[in-house]
């Protein structure tokens, strides 16, 4: 329970602590960060070592995996910082860091496990056998877990989608549609006296744009992927047909643009493999 608690002290931390402003010049803001993550974890520290780890002694179950975990923050968040600026990835190149947000991210996890085996008396080689063997996790952890897997799907996934995507030009951001319309007139005297059609024609074509409401959007991913999971983990693969059908409805006029139909098939099939992959992992977990 520990183990799964100091987890969810570091996804809270990092992604609801940590403001957009946070995370565009995180240099400049990485005491503040950092002291976010001594808070929540001291917290943490505490509240267990009280109720149930007095007997390993304050030094070792508190004050040295505080220092461990929040230590090896700061020097992962600073090496990653000094990565990115040594091999000059700018905003352009997702894919690279997207990489690098999933391996910081690994990172803080296995220091955390580490943490465990080395301060708090847990056996991490044992793992594997205990989900094969046991494989029940008690009403708390299953809480735990839970928590977890829904804040992966959410503000995780959408951080990661955020930066595979990228950031929308303004002129898809705000794009609607194309529309043609064609206006005819025909000349009557000209048809009483000759054969054929005489008619002047005239056709105008509008390209309609609108204010995109960003926080809206984030709120339909969060709830996409949370209903992805939801019916990922009780296998009803089908209905996960009819959520992909009601955003490209919803999104019919704006796939007239190629390079928005390009950038909304990206973020969804990314935002749904996500889903999908949570939903598999939490049924794996807790069934």
């Amino acid at each position: 329970m520990l183990l799964l608690s100091l987890i969810l002290a570091h996804l809270i931390a990092d992604f609801y602590l940590q403001t957009d402003v946070m995370v565009v010049d995180k240099m400049t803001n990485m005491k503040k960060h950092i002291g976010h993550h001594f808070l929540v974890n001291l917290l943490v520290l505490t509240f267990f070592y009280l109720i149930s780890f007095k007997e390993m002694g304050v030094v070792t179950g508190l004050i040295y995996t505080l220092l461990l975990i929040v230590g090896s923050h700061f020097l992962i968040d600073i090496l990653k910082i000094r990565l990115l600026d040594t091999l000059k990835i700018n905003n352009e190149e997702n894919l690279k860091r997207a990489s690098f947000f999933l391996i910081d991210q690994l990172l803080h996890l296995v220091v955390i496990l580490l943490s465990g085996q080395l301060f708090l008396g847990y056996n991490l080689t044992g793992i594997h056998e205990y989900f094969l063997i046991e494989k029940e996790l008690g009403t708390i952890n299953s809480v735990l877990v839970i928590i977890i897997v829904m804040i992966l799907a959410t503000s995780v996934s959408g951080h990661m989608i955020k930066i595979l995507l990228g950031s929308l030009p303004n002129q898809l951001l705000t794009f609607e549609g194309k529309y043609t319309f064609k206006n005819e007139r025909q000349e009557a005297q000209y048809s009483k006296n000759h054969t054929g059609n005489r008619a002047l024609l005239e056709e105008y074509n509008y390209t309609i744009f609108s204010k995109h409401d960003l926080s809206r959007g984030k709120l339909i991913g969060y709830i996409e992927r949370l209903l992805v999971l939801v019916l990922t983990f009780y296998s009803a693969y089908p209905a996960i047909g009819f959520i992909v059908a009601a955003k490209s409805i919803a999104r019919f006029k704006q796939m007239d643009d190629r390079n928005w139909a390009e950038y909304f098939l990206l973020g969804t099939l990314t935002s749904m493999f996500l889903g999908i992959s949570l939903g598999i992992l939490l049924r794996e977990v807790l069934t």
